[in-house]
C-alpha cells in the first residue's frame, strides 16, 4: 500500500514539473522575442510587432524612415507630423540619422489636439522645429546613446545623455522604451517624452485629450 502511494506521489510531482517546464519553454514572453528579433530592446517592445508579424523589426530593417514609422503602431502621431512637415525627403537624403520618436502617449501628455492640429495644418515652421528636436545627424545605437554624454539635434539643441538601467535617458525626462529599429540610413528609438521647449498644452482647448 505504501509503495503504491509513494508511486502515485512521484507521478503527480513529475506531471506538475513537466507542466511547468512546458509552459516556460513553449510560451516565451514577447519582450524576450522582440529583443532577439531585429535587435530591438526595451519595455515597450513587448507590445509591438515581433517574430513574423507585419511590422516586426526584421521586416523593417533597411526600410526608409517614413515607412518604418508607419509600421510602428505607437508612433502614428510622430509619423503623421513628419509627413505633414514635408521633412521626409530631407531626412531620407541624409547619409545617417537617429530618430528619437516620442510615442503617441508622449504626444498626448504634451499637446492638446487643437495644438497638434494647428501645427500640422497651419504652423508648419513650429512643427518642423519640434521634429528637428528629435533627430540627430548621425546614426546612434542604444549603446552609443548610453555611452555618450550629450548629442546635438537638428534644431541646434544640445541634449544630455546618460544610462537608465538598460535603457538611455535623453535630457531630463525622456527615456528610450523600444530602441534600435534599423532603418536605411540609421536608427529609430521610441521614447516616452517629447523633447524641445514648446509649452505643454495637454487638456486645453475644446478637443483636448
Amino acid at each position: 500500500m505504501r509503495t503504491r502511494l509513494l508511486a502515485a506521489v512521484v507521478l503527480v510531482a513529475a506531471l506538475a514539473t513537466a507542466g511547468c517546464t512546458g509552459s516556460a519553454a513553449d510560451e516565451p514572453s514577447r519582450g524576450t522575442a522582440a529583443a532577439a528579433d531585429g535587435g530591438v530592446s526595451g519595455p515597450l517592445c513587448a507590445e509591438l510587432p515581433s517574430r513574423d508579424e507585419p511590422g516586426n523589426p526584421n521586416a523593417l530593417s533597411g526600410k526608409p524612415v517614413d515607412e518604418t514609422l508607419g509600421w510602428i503602431p505607437v508612433l502614428t502621431t510622430f509619423e503623421g507630423a513628419l509627413r505633414a512637415s514635408d521633412l521626409v525627403p530631407e531626412l531620407e537624403g541624409k547619409k545617417a540619422i537617429t530618430v528619437l520618436a516620442p510615442s503617441d502617449d508622449a504626444f498626448f501628455a504634451k499637446f492638446s489636439q487643437d495644438n497638434l492640429d494647428n501645427m500640422m495644418i497651419k504652423d508648419k515652421d513650429t512643427l518642423r522645429t519640434l521634429l528637428r528636436a528629435h533627430i540627430v545627424d548621425r546614426a546612434l545605437t542604444l549603446e552609443d546613446l548610453r555611452d555618450a554624454d550629450s548629442v546635438t539635434t537638428l534644431d541646434g539643441t544640445k541634449v544630455s545623455l546618460s544610462e537608465a538601467d538598460a535603457m538611455a535617458r535623453i535630457g531630463d525626462e525622456a527615456q528610450t522604451v523600444c530602441a534600435d529599429y534599423r532603418i536605411a540610413n540609421g536608427r529609430v528609438h521610441v521614447i516616452n517624452h517629447v523633447l524641445g521647449n514648446l509649452p505643454t498644452t495637454a487638456g486645453q482647448g475644446d478637443s483636448g485629450h
